[in-house]
């Protein structure tokens, strides 16, 4: 709160603070952040929240120890039948417990063509040719499960056509690249869709439909995907945070 303060020939004000009061705001579920939202559907079917993500040694397994991870029994079942199958985030194992699946995440930004003045035509033509190194990159030989070359696919597509994406995007002015390697890829029947659903969830938190194409790399010892992303939105305009 706000007060005059007579006899002040400033004609200043004196800040007296009020009770902070609880207005009432009424959050929206979809905005709150998801490890929030799995609580409040554990909490609304009788579980304990406070036991997602707890390792080894921590109370609440039955034995004095907690799992971190969801009973498909008892108490927990309706919870448990309310998540996806393969390929959602979460993965089951041998005793019939669920927990969230950990995957690494590596993203790099490539400038195609910055804005003017920034770079020479030489450099933006080498940027160019860039993008079409990495493509042979993805799809070169001996990078599947057979030891066949890499195919790439999209959204809707199982062979799309590689060149034909870079073309699409050959003025735009960045490039995303995402390498992607769930924990547990190795046992993944279908990385190919656990990508797409990946890639469904990006558009929806991002708001908008994006043009991509993936290779899965099955040459590690770790199988991984990697995803190329246009910098542009559905209608064809520059993402804010890239201008």
């Amino acid at each position: 709160m706000l007060s005059r303060h007579d006899g002040d020939e400033h004609d200043d004000f004196r800040i007296r603070p009020g009770c902070v009061r609880n207005r009432g705001t009424r959050v929206n579920a979809r905005d709150l952040p998801f490890l929030t939202e799995v609580k409040i559907a554990v909490r609304k079917a009788g579980g304990n929240p406070n036991q997602i993500g707890r390792g080894a040694g921590s109370a609440g397994s039955g034995n004095g120890q907690a799992s971190g991870r969801f009973n498909a029994r008892g108490r927990g079942a309706r919870v448990v039948a309310s998540f996806a199958q393969d390929g959602d985030g979460w993965q089951q194992d041998s005793s019939g417990r669920f927990r969230a699946r950990r995957v690494v995440v590596k993203a790099r930004v490539v400038k195609l063509n910055p804005q003017r003045g920034s770079r020479g035509p030489g450099m933006r033509g080498a940027a160019s040719k860039a993008a079409d190194a990495h493509l042979r990159y993805l799809e070169r030989d001996g990078v599947t499960r057979d030891g066949e070359s890499g195919r790439a696919y999209s959204a809707i597509e199982n062979e799309a056509d590689g060149r034909a994406f870079i073309e699409r995007g050959r003025q735009d002015r960045h490039q995303f690249r995402f390498i992607v390697a769930p924990e547990d890829s190795i046992e993944m029947a279908d990385l190919r869709g656990f990508t797409r659903d990946l890639m469904r969830q990006m558009e929806t938190d991002l708001g908008t439909r994006l043009d991509w194409i993936a290779v899965d790399h099955h040459n590690t010892g770790h199988p991984h995907t990697h995803v190329i992303v246009r910098g542009v939105l559905d209608d064809g305009r520059i993402p804010q945070h890239c201008r």
